[in-house]
């Protein structure tokens, strides 16, 4: 059975190869080939990150956590507790705490743009898994058509055969019955 992308397309999908994007042409040659299109995304997207990629998402993964969360606001309460209780006159940031407001402003400056890099490569990430899932399902909707097909020319090759039987059955019962009359035999 020698099918081409452009018999497929028009078959399954309804459309014409020119207007077909370049993940349904990869499939209909696929589903010809007898190929599949899952593939791990995992793998391919982390051999391209680079360190600085790692590194973002590693700073965004701690600093969204209840860990992170946690530790600074017990650092906070001890930085507090220590200037404005224990050292009193002489502590190296008093009440309204300037050093430690340039201290969290230093630290949302650095820490908002990293968080967003690595929330921008998981859109990016998102992006890549949907097209990925776009493909499989388009493949197995493709796979279940095929098979649809399939059964049903089987389908039909059993009801020619069957007619055929059935005719050749008539012929030898008509060979091996008399023609029968229209009247009864009597009793």
């Amino acid at each position: 059975m020698n099918k081409s992308v452009a018999d497929l397309a028009g078959r399954w999908l309804t459309r014409t190869t020119e207007n077909l994007s370049e993940v349904e042409h990869k499939v209909l040659q696929s589903a010809i080939d007898r190929k599949a299109v899952s593939r791990n995304v995992n793998e391919s997207v982390e051999r391209h990150e680079s360190t600085g990629d790692r590194l973002a998402d590693s700073i965004a993964r701690i600093g969204g956590s209840w860990n992170f969360i946690l530790a600074f606001l017990a650092f906070l309460v001890v930085w507090t507790g220590l200037n404005a209780w224990l050292l009193g006159r002489g502590s190296f940031d008093p009440y309204p705490f300037i050093f430690l407001n340039l201290i969290l402003s230093m630290l949302a400056a650095i820490q908002a743009p990293i968080i967003m890099m690595s929330q921008n490569r998981q859109a990016e990430r998102d992006r890549i898994d949907a097209a990925h899932d776009y493909a499989v399902n388009l493949k197995a909707e493709i796979e279940i058509m095929a098979l649809h097909e399939k059964l049903d020319e089987i389908r039909f090759q059993e009801i020619i055969l069957l007619r055929e039987q059935l005719r050749e059955l008539t012929e030898q019962i008509g060979r091996i019955a008399p023609p029968a009359s229209g009247n009864a035999p009597a009793q």
